[in-house]
């Protein structure tokens, strides 16, 4: 009977363990699906321009109302989380994704641009962001924070890759092969992601569950009306603000990797498309440098793993800085790869922490908000900082003050690690 028990104990266990992982990949597959179809920019640029003809700035105008719409949501959308089920949240924002994707691809006037933008900020942040990062922390158990969260960072690079090499072949077997032009194969790039979205959205309907044992607790522990008093919970816990400063420095170094190609460029002397084939390569170290860091964090502490890849990817940095010019390209794509590896290492883990933090299920959404609120604020104010420095002075000396400064922060954020760290082992001491 003992044996029989035990087997039966053993498979229930083995199931639940593969639901929770398919659960879990479905909301890989939506983080690694949203995000590429409001940011075509990336790849088509320069036909978006000439298809809805408008020009750079225009673009930029959108982008600017969508990172304000991101920011206004932040906090909001971590209240929504704690009022609201994953599945539901989740749905919602891949099918209202998807349908403004399809509007999209009708290549509308400039006036109503605007406002697909400012709905996709609603969709992409109200209703995704914190429901997406709190569906999965639901999902890991407390010895699997780190690897899930590293698996999140590194599969939806992974995904985003994927889906952009898809659309890189429609959109070149349109015009190439089809001899049509880019407003069609654009169309077509567009109808891909909208239509991917929006399969996500049914796909998370229907097996997304809300049987969550702790989410069932959540909800009983929830009382509407609250909002000043949970405010008040967060402002009291010290570790939650340790994580937003930890998240504030991290998400700054990975920043400092959208300006290597320009500076490599004018530092070696090499081509535009030496220094892309440097800088893609480095995008392939997401997967590497995300899902590595998770398993390692889990294994050997997520503050002890996320302080090694900060300030690894810190010493990285400054050695391009400062390292004399060598003829040797290897030795600067080595550089460039430990650097790329350690910043998705540092993305994969710094969300993880915050299940050392003792913070109440019923405001672990509102946490996630007011973090991200903190923590992201560098897409508003990092582009200024570098055209300020731009403004006064030239050449390799705006690289060497942007990436020093961006350095710096890497310092404060290895301590900012150690410290919550401290306060952690200190408070289940």
């Amino acid at each position: 009977m003992t044996a029989i028990h035990d087997k039966a104990l053993h498979n229930a266990e083995k199931n639940d363990r593969l639901k929770r992982y398919f659960q879990f990949f479905l909301l890989l597959l939506a983080a690694g699906a949203i995000y590429p179809l409001l940011y075509l920019r990336q790849n088509f640029e320069t036909s978006i321009l000439e298809s809805f003809q408008i020009t750079s700035t225009d673009l930029s105008n959108y982008y600017s109302m969508l990172g304000v719409m991101y920011f206004v949501c932040y906090v909001p959308s971590g209240w929504l989380a704690d009022r609201l089920t994953p599945r539901l949240l989740v749905t919602i924002s891949m099918a209202g994704t998807g349908v403004l994707g399809l509007w999209f691809s009708t290549i509308p006037s400039k006036n109503v641009l605007i406002y697909i933008f400012m709905a996709w900020g609603f969709f992409a942040g109200l209703t995704f962001w914190a429901s997406m990062i709190k569906g999965v922390k639901l999902l890991a158990k407390s010895n699997e924070q780190g690897r899930f969260f590293g698996i999140l960072d590194g599969g939806r690079g992974l995904v985003e890759a994927i889906l952009a090499t898809i659309a890189i072949s429609i959109f070149a077997y349109t015009i190439d092969v089809e001899a049509l032009g880019n407003t069609i194969a654009l169309k077509r790039v567009i109808y891909m992601y909208s239509y991917f979205c929006i399969a996500i959205g049914v796909l998370v309907f229907l097996f997304l569950k809300n049987d969550s044992a702790k989410d069932n607790n959540q909800q009983k522990t929830l009382k509407k009306g609250s909002l000043v008093r949970d405010l008040k919970t967060l402002l009291s816990i010290p570790e939650v603000w340790m994580v937003a400063a930890v998240i504030f420095c991290g998400y700054q170094l990975f920043w400092a990797t959208y300006s290597f190609s320009a500076f490599i460029q004018e530092k070696y002397q090499i081509t535009a498309v030496t220094a892309g084939i440097i800088t893609v390569a480095k995008l392939w170290m997401r997967p590497i440098g995300g899902i590595g860091a998770g398993f390692l964090g889990d294994k050997f502490g997520k503050e002890n793993t996320l302080a090694i890849a900060l300030s690894t990817a810190t010493l990285g940095l400054l050695c391009m800085i400062f390292f004399p010019q060598l003829d040797s390209i290897y030795f600067l794509l080595a550089i460039v790869l430990l650097i790329g590896v350690m910043t998705y290492a540092v993305r994969g883990l710094y969300w993880s922490i915050l299940d050392n933090c003792n913070i109440p299920l019923h405001v672990t959404g509102l946490a996630i908000g007011i973090i991200s609120l903190i923590a992201y604020t560098p897409d508003i104010f990092l582009p200024q900082i570098y055209s300020l420095i731009a403004a006064h002075y030239e050449g390799i000396t705006v690289y060497t003050l942007y990436f020093g400064y961006i350095s710096l922060v890497g310092v404060l954020g290895t301590l900012a690690v150690l410290k919550l760290k401290s306060m952690t082992k200190r408070k289940k001491g």
